[in-house]
């Protein structure tokens, strides 16, 4: 645990920065996986595992589950709005992958124009794409509340 940590990056992985966690979000997110038998057929991952695992990301707000209609007792695990906006972290961390331990099987497309996108880094401001050696760190004047 990150106790004492006062670190956004440090909280978000207690989330979902496990590896199991982070292959759910990647099938929910890219091959529109809802529902547990989808998730344990591609994962091969152990029921009690991946059953923490979805329980913690519906209990952390990432997904919803969804009662089944056609079958009763059984659920889906939709993506919130917060799950969502996940996608780009496994983009980022599959292009780091790509990069650096080998290239994986897919690319990322718009899906109109079926052509490659990149991940950028921009400034708020001026606009600018800005290079990674550019990019500071600095505490906050204000902290949000949250």
């Amino acid at each position: 645990m990150y106790e004492g940590e006062d670190c956004a990056a440090a909280r978000a992985l207690e989330l979902v920065g496990e590896r199991w966690s982070l292959l759910i979000l990647r099938d929910a997110l890219f091959r529109h996986f809802t529902r547990y038998s989808q998730f344990q057929s591609s994962l091969a991952i152990a029921p009690n595992i991946l059953a923490k695992r979805l329980n913690t990301l519906v209990e952390a707000g990432i997904f919803r589950t969804h009662a089944l209609e056609t079958r009763p007792g059984h659920q889906e695990y939709l993506l919130t709005e917060m799950g969502q906006s996940l996608k780009p972290v496994i983009i980022a961390l599959t292009r780091w992958g790509d990069q650096w331990v080998g290239p994986g099987p897919v690319e990322f497309v718009h899906h109109q124009c079926d052509t490659e996108v990149e991940h950028e880094i921009r400034c708020t401001v001026c606009g600018d794409d800005v290079a990674l050696a550019d990019v500071q760190v600095r505490l906050r004047a204000v902290r949000p509340v949250g």
